[in-house]
């Protein structure tokens, strides 16, 4: 008897399951017994074991009916030949017939009719039995790496004969460029209608490109290409849904990145569900030599040394945020969802990982990528019981088995069974059982032992938001149950707001580039977010404390702090929420919060008399006048934030503000007075018996400024009699110095410098108005 492996489809008919739709299944055949009439594949047609062979695919599988329609003598050719010689004969066919497309197009049509041709010859050798669990997944993965060299090694040809590449040959393997698998197509688990996921890098230098042409947009439009050629969808079909969301921050880089950014992403930013995700990493294309050095580089990163609970709780937070999703909280059969659901794939394959990131950061032996050898490994490490493995495998194996059935009926990426009576008995047929009944027993039976044995690993971690509900931002995917919470907390755009808080994780900001600045934040989240709901706009007081988060150049000390005060995060939110001046300062002088939580701070206003001498003291400190000005500028940006704060937080009132305001006007123009003064004397020297006074106008004079009021004033000089010019080396008369220092005081009041400007100064109150001097001699009026 023929080994199992070398034997055709049409030598195990016996093992095929009923067709769930027989007339679809008698039509087809009838269909394609026409079509074929004449052919070399007649007589193959008209036997009878190839007619129990297409009633049963065609009538559990509309796609394969379908397929087999478009291509009449694919099935035939199919069902004759071994499905593991025909499918190695089948990738060497992929390499030479795209090296030999003469376009995209044409390079699309080869690898969409492969996919086809594979898609039949998968389903065939599954439910026949012909391929194990581990072949079918195994031999998916190997179709989608064909695929992918065959794509890069024809766009990097084309980019040679083009020019783009100054090189006499390229070859993918040593390019530089690395294209890694990640999740399940990292591990060799592809599933039936699956789509992979792929980050792709690239080491500068290595490609000699033209001269012009900028390493990043080259690799950026390959990849973009290539991603084309997997995923649209032509008259042929596709290859596979192809997601690049798992490189380095996905919202801030480009499609491909260097692997010197990504070295320092991973080592200063990395996040513990990318720590995770790793775990399943492989080079699955082009070079993949530095595709493992990559890896080998990245190691430390993914496997630490001591027991890692924190990357542990980041792991469940991902199944609770999945087990948010309606109808994936309890166990069902309409409508269950087998991967993401209670009891499903999902958890098996968490059950795994979580003890790996345990362990496997002492132990090589549990580094591995697949799910069930795994499970064996954990058993030999005595870290789980031989039963609770045998129990973990059979469901693992049943529901993936159970997975591919639902996606080969139309080729959709589904994981949940029908919602309805009908549509489970169709799935029973289709798995090879004679009723509805014996099939739900074995489901209910495998996805209670997961999620009893799941449960038992997990289920004491603590909820991930407080009571008002979820609040889960790990991943590159909004959790459901969070934009819920969010919603019910005030906010309108949740699904900004939480991509946004997402990317706050990545590291983005300098003030969450550190693990623990980020391990802060996150404890800091839930009355984070229930301070800015309490203000009038809660979007708006939301981007503004993200405005003020990108400011800040560290996180931990404010973090701790917010954290051990929350009154001063709900004062925060408030700024935000009303304040954007007051919040654009506090971004950049975080600094000062210490001040506010000083219990003098809320006390008394701080006397005239105090404020001059603070500003003279620090203005002492300058070495030129360009100094004076930017340090009475950054003391004035600190008094009106620190006015703010008291109106803001209601403890002081209108009354109380306007003379403090005033009296922060009047030092500052006393001490720029002063400086400006020195100035003029330098270069002009003393009025002899001379003086200028500042007369304060308007609101200034009246002592009832506010936080945007401008400087109403006018100069008064005067001098004895007799008095002609200063006494300089450059000589001035009077009125001429006078007249210049008042300009330099305007000047220094008003003129923009790199830390603003201080006020609007008018002099439109002297008695000459806008026509006369800008300085009034005393005996004119």
């Amino acid at each position: 008897m023929a080994a199992k492996s070398d034997r055709s489809l049409l030598e195990v008919t016996h093992a095929l399951p009923a067709g769930a739709d027989k007339a679809r299944g008698q039509e087809t055949l009838t269909d394609l017994r026409a079509a074929l009439a004449g052919t070399d594949w007649q007589d193959v047609a008209e036997t009878e074991t190839f007619g129990d062979f297409a009633v049963s695919l065609a009538g559990n599988s509309p796609f394969i009916a379908r397929t087999c329609l478009r291509y009449p003598a694919l099935l035939p050719s199919i069902a004759k030949t071994p499905p593991s010689e025909a499918f190695e004969a089948s990738l060497n066919e992929i390499m030479v017939a795209s090296e030999g497309a003469a376009t995209f197009d044409e390079l699309m049509a080869i690898v969409r009719r492969a996919k086809s041709e594979m898609a039949v010859r998968t389903a065939a050798a599954d439910v026949t039995g012909l391929w194990s669990l581990e072949e079918v997944t195994g031999n998916l993965t190997r179709f989608a790496d064909t695929v992918l060299e065959a794509g890069f090694a024809w766009a990097l040809q084309r980019a040679r004969e083009k020019g783009d590449i100054v090189e006499d040959s390229v070859s993918p393997a040593t390019s530089g460029l690395v294209v890694l698998a990640m999740g399940k197509y990292g591990s060799g688990e592809l599933n039936y209608s699956s789509d992979i996921d792929i980050v792709v890098f690239y080491e500068p230098g290595t490609l000699s490109l033209k001269e012009g042409l900028d390493e990043s947009t080259f690799f950026v439009r390959l990849t973009k290409d290539i991603v084309k050629l997997m995923q649209e969808r032509t008259a042929d079909g596709y290859v596979f849904r192809t997601d690049l969301r798992l490189r380095p921050d996905p919202g801030g880089t480009r499609v491909a990145v260097s692997l010197p950014a990504a070295e320092q992403y991973y080592e200063s930013r990395g996040q513990n569900w990318e720590r995770a995700a790793y775990i399943k990493a492989r080079p699955a294309a082009c070079d993949l030599e530095a595709g493992k050095r990559f890896l080998s580089m990245l190691s430390p990163f993914i496997w630490r040394k001591y027991l890692d609970y924190a990357a542990i709780e980041d792991v469940h937070s991902m199944k609770r945020q999945i087990h948010a999703v309606g109808g994936h909280s309890t166990i069902a059969v309409e409508g269950h969802n087998i991967k993401l659901g209670r009891g499903g794939i999902r958890e098996i394959e968490f059950f795994v990982q979580t003890q790996q990131l345990i362990a496997g950061g002492r132990d090589e032996d549990l580094r591995g990528m697949q799910t069930v050898p795994m499970l064996d490994k954990l058993v030999a490490k005595e870290w789980i019981e031989p039963l609770v493995a045998d129990e973990m495998k059979a469901a693992y194996r049943f529901l993936r088995t159970l997975e591919h059935r639902l996606q080969m009926i139309d080729d959709e990426q589904t994981h949940s069974l029908p919602a309805t009576a009908e549509g489970i008995e169709h799935v029973a047929c289709f798995m090879g059982y004679g009723d509805r009944d014996a099939f739900e027993h074995d489901l209910l039976n495998h996805l209670s032992r997961v999620q009893t044995h799941y449960m038992a690993l997990f289920e004491t971690a603590p909820p991930l938001g407080e009571e008002g509900g979820s609040l889960v931002f790990t991943g590159t995917e909004d959790d459901p149950e969070t934009l819920t919470t969010l919603s019910e907390l005030g906010f309108a755009n949740v699904t900004d707001m939480s991509a946004t808080i997402r990317g706050w994780h990545t590291g983005r900001f300098s003030a969450t580039r550190s693990p623990r600045s980020r391990e802060r934040l996150t404890a800091l989240m839930p009355e984070l977010l229930r301070a800015l709901s309490r203000t009038a706009e809660p979007d708006i007081a939301f981007l503004r404390f993200d405005q003020f988060l990108s400011g800040l150049p560290a996180g931990v000390q404010l973090f701790s702090l917010l954290y051990a005060n929350p009154s001063l995060l709900s004062l925060i939110a408030e700024i935000c929420g009303t304040a954007p001046r007051l919040s654009s300062y506090l971004s950049q002088n975080a600094g000062v919060l210490d001040a506010v939580l000083s219990p003098s701070f809320f006390s008394a206003l701080p006397e005239e008399t105090a404020l001059e001498a603070e500003l003279a003291e620090a203005l002492n400190a300058a070495q030129y006048f360009e100094d004076v000005l930017d340090f009475a500028r950054i003391w004035a940006r600190e008094q009106r934030f620190r006015l703010g704060v008291r109106v803001l937080s209601a403890s002081a009132n209108a009354k109380e503000a306007g003379p403090a305001y005033s009296a922060v006007a009047t030092v500052l123009i006393r001490q720029m007075q002063t400086h400006v003064a020195r100035q003029i004397e330098r270069k002009h020297g003393a009025m002899p018996s001379g003086e200028m006074a500042v007369i304060a106008m308007g609101k200034l004079g009246s002592r009832e400024m506010s936080a945007a009021s401008d400087l109403d004033i006018i100069t008064i000089y005067d001098m004895q009699e007799g008095v002609d010019a200063s006494d300089g080396k450059k000589p001035l008369v009077p009125s001429q110095y006078y007249a210049r220092q008042t300009q330099q005081l305007v000047s220094a009041l008003t003129a923009p410098t790199a830390e603003g400007k201080l006020y609007e100064v008018d002099l439109r109150l002297r008695p000459s108005g806008n026509a006369g001097p800008v300085a009034s001699q005393l005996a004119s009026f």
